[in-house]
């Protein structure tokens, strides 16, 4: 592993507990070659969404750790996204009420593809209320998981919030 890689590791552990970045969750973190140098991802999230200002002050603090490592990378702090991927069993707990798609790694109920509304996590199995009802879904079965954004959605509850406030 190199100093970046080891710098980066470390950082992104302390980012977890810093109380400046209390608000704000590592989903998910990656190293790749890149030319001569490593390209290092971090995908962050936060309640309310994320902005630029979090990026920059997230990217600032690992830059920070890293200046004094002789490798060249690059850095990409970026959001989870309206499609976030759900990832821990927490996540599934987190967005209950939220629509999701979730892919299994053998068929259930005839599919591997299953979207409907997250329900949590009862016991080892996450529950998805589909058109067809309650669909159990083993956490060890999941391959990818992910919420599903509706723009529809958004804008039905923008155009009624709008008509209540004439």
């Amino acid at each position: 592993m190199s100093e970046v890689q080891q710098a980066f590791e470390a950082v992104v552990t302390q980012l977890e507990h810093d109380p400046a970045f209390a608000d704000i969750e590592v989903v998910t973190h990656s190293v790749g070659r890149r030319g001569a140098g490593l390209a290092l991802t971090l995908t962050i999230d936060r309640v309310g969404g994320v902005d630029i200002g979090s990026c920059e002050r997230v990217a600032a603090r690992v830059n920070e750790a890293l200046e004094s490592c002789p490798e060249p990378y690059s850095l990409e702090v970026e959001s989870a996204g309206l499609e976030r991927p759900l990832l821990r069993p927490g996540d599934y707990q987190r967005f209950a009420g939220k629509n999701a798609r979730i892919v299994t790694t053998l068929a259930i109920g005839g599919a591997k593809t299953h979207r409907g509304t997250l329900r949590g996590v009862f016991g080892s199995n996450v529950e998805l209320l589909t058109s067809s009802g309650p669909l159990p879904i083993p956490l060890a079965a999941i391959r990818s998981a992910n919420l599903e954004y509706d723009p529809r959605a958004d804008l039905a509850a923008n155009k009624r919030e709008r008509k209540r406030h004439g």
